[in-house]
This record gives structure tokens, sequence and C-alpha cells, in this order.
């Protein structure tokens, strides 16, 4: 008999944070919360990991980007989803024509920028010092 099947009956599926029967903060599959750093750390990796997968079935050119350039929109892919990363059309417009200014200032021209400024400065000063 597999365990990880039987924990699965068991336990049963929730997306959502839940009070198990004794009276626990619980997710997923009777996982206890808060979680550790190195669960955190493995659910970040995990789900960075998609986000990258599908950026780079949307939107090949990511794969030829610097690797910090790569970075950064992984960094925001991860923020903001991939759509919303892919909906920074001008900046991609630049990333593509290696413009670093122009993608830079386009990354700060967003409502992205007005919402989490300290986060979306330092990310376009990494792409702007690209160039």
């Amino acid at each position: 008999m597999d365990a990880i099947k039987m924990i699965k009956e068991h336990e049963g599926f929730k997306s959502f944070q839940y009070i198990d029967t004794r009276g626990f903060s619980t997710i997923g599959y009777g996982t206890k919360l808060p979680l550790t750093k190195e669960e955190a750390e493995i659910l970040l990796k995990h789900r960075l990991e998609r986000k990258i997968n599908e950026l780079i079935k949307r939107e090949p050119f990511y794969l030829k980007m610097p690797k910090p350039a790569k970075a950064v929109i992984a960094d925001m892919a991860y923020q903001l989803g991939v759509s919303g990363v892919l909906g920074f059309r001008k900046m991609w417009k630049a990333l593509k024509k290696r413009d670093y200014r122009k993608a830079a200032d386009e990354m700060l021209d967003s409502m992205w920028a007005k919402q989490t400024p300290n986060r979306a400065k330092e990310l376009a000063n990494i792409i702007r010092n690209l160039g």
C-alpha cells in the first residue's frame, strides 16, 4: 500500500486554510500552520519553477535574456503572475531591443510600481544597469 495515497484519502485536500478537528490551522493534506522556513522555501522554489516554465512557454524570448533580467522577470512573475508580467508590453518590446533604460522606465510607469515602489525601483535599477 502507498502511504501517500492513504494519507491523501484520509486527510482530504483543502486549498485554503481550515481548522482541523483538534483546532489547529491547517492547509493542503493536513499540514499544520505555520509552515517552517524550510517548507516555505520548498513551496517558493516549486511555485517559481512553475512560473518560469509558463513564462518560457508563453514568451520564449525569456530564455535569450541576460541572467539578471531573467531573475527580475521571474520575481515579477512570482508577484504578479505570468499574465501580469506579460502585460508590460512596452517593457517587453524594449527588452527585445536591448533598450534596458526604456524597459526600466516602463516598469516604473505602472500601477505595480505605485503599489510596491521599493521593489519596483530595485528591479528597474537591475534592468537599467544592464545597458
